[in-house]
């Protein structure tokens, strides 16, 4: 197949997050099994225009908030006469309404998740609206669409949107068993300690751990919470921090490489994300194949990543009460944490990045580019 994939950002972009790993890992894949992937994204600020990583041909175009306007302009006037096989629109972000400019190629929708109201809690009111605005087409738009959704969460979210749910086939997301491997108990923090790692946006609701440890220390448990990623959010909640008192139980690492992100996830005590909404979590299935419980919010993607007693624990959105407590309960249990990190590693043995690039694969062969059979 010869592919034209859409998407906001690459696997290079400093903004990139879960679903630019997922977009990379995924088609990287179908490049080597001798498919030809083009990927038509956003730049930034002295980025090269064109870059070839890992077989995907990237081609970078405008920003990631021109890219709108300036992606369809590209395709007309760079890659309209390329004999593109499928459009595959990976909307994460606002939608490209790819099916109006494709050039006639089938299109293929891939979701991670849809913001909704969510959007109010992270952009400037005008960008929130805007975002809100723009996804409330997506059910008409892509009707007639072939869909992936990345988690069942996800798909149930689509399902109430409009899409026929008969359209959408869950794929979940890969992990790395091999980068991501499990420690033996003597090499954890000697110190109890936490782990966020991911970006820092004001959705992933960071603050909530922030006061979580803060009550975790008025109660007289010792913990350190460790921040690693980078976002616009730093500098908020590094202020929170300040005022919660717990400069010395928090610490801002900043961007850490895949090769870091192994060590902390393996060190770590327990993995902790606290997002109001997600299409998965993909740092959760890191830290379930390094061995580590994660404690989350009971919210969309998470409650598909993490199998509630077996491999952390859910806890009510935004009950900073409820989060203290599970954290308390689970650092001062060694048992309990090594028997849901020996439960989370086979959970995440049943995820592979070269299964999913297969079932992708098929997908695009079977019910995109070949079309569906007779009703």
């Amino acid at each position: 197949m010869k592919v034209l994939v859409l998407n906001w950002l690459d696997w290079e972009n400093p903004q990139a997050g879960g679903a630019e790993v997922h977009l990379h890992e995924i088609f990287r894949r179908l490049t080597a099994r001798g498919h030809s992937v083009t990927l038509l994204c956003s730049g930034w600020p002295g980025c090269a225009p064109r870059v070839v990583l890992d077989g995907i041909d990237v081609h970078r175009v405008g920003s990631r908030y021109t890219l709108s306007l300036a992606a369809p302009m590209y395709y007309r006037r760079r890659l309209r006469t390329e004999p593109f096989d499928v459009v595959v629109e990976d909307l994460n972000k606002v939608p490209f309404f790819s099916p109006f400019w494709g050039g006639g190629a089938p299109v293929a929708l891939i979701v991670h998740h849809l913001f909704g109201t969510t959007a109010f809690r992270e952009a400037s009111l005008p960008v929130a609206v805007a975002t809100w605005l723009l996804e409330l087409p997506v059910p008409l738009v892509f009707r007639s669409t072939p869909t992936v959704a990345v988690s069942e969460s996800t798909a149930d979210d689509l399902g109430h949107r409009g899409i026929q749910r008969s359209r959408i086939e869950v794929i979940p997301n890969g992990v790395d068993l091999d980068l991501f491997t499990p420690a033996g108990p003597d090499q954890r923090f000697v110190e109890p300690t936490l782990l966020y790692v991911g970006r820092l946006k004001r959705y992933k609701r960071i603050d909530l751990l922030l006061r979580a440890v803060a009550s975790l220390v008025r109660r007289g448990t010792t913990c350190r919470l460790l921040v690693a990623g980078r976002g616009d959010d730093r500098q908020r909640l590094e202020a929170l921090r300040e005022s919660l008192g717990v400069a010395d139980h928090v610490d801002f690492l900043g961007f850490v490489t895949e090769a870091e992100k192994g060590q902390l996830l393996r060190k770590s005590w327990i993995n902790t994300v606290t997002s109001v909404k997600e299409g998965w979590g993909i740092a959760n299935l890191e830290a379930a194949a390094c061995g580590t419980p994660t404690i989350a919010s009971d919210v969309p993607g998470l409650r598909d990543s993490v199998v509630d007693g077996r491999t952390g624990f859910l806890v009510p959105h935004g009950d900073v009460e409820a989060l203290s407590r599970r954290i308390e309960e689970l650092l001062g249990d060694e048992d309990q944490r090594a028997r849901l990190g020996t439960g989370a590693r086979e959970f995440a043995e049943g995820f592979t990045w070269d299964a999913s690039a297969r079932s992708m694969e098929r997908f695009l062969q079977e019910r995109v580019v070949k079309g569906p059979g007779p009703s």
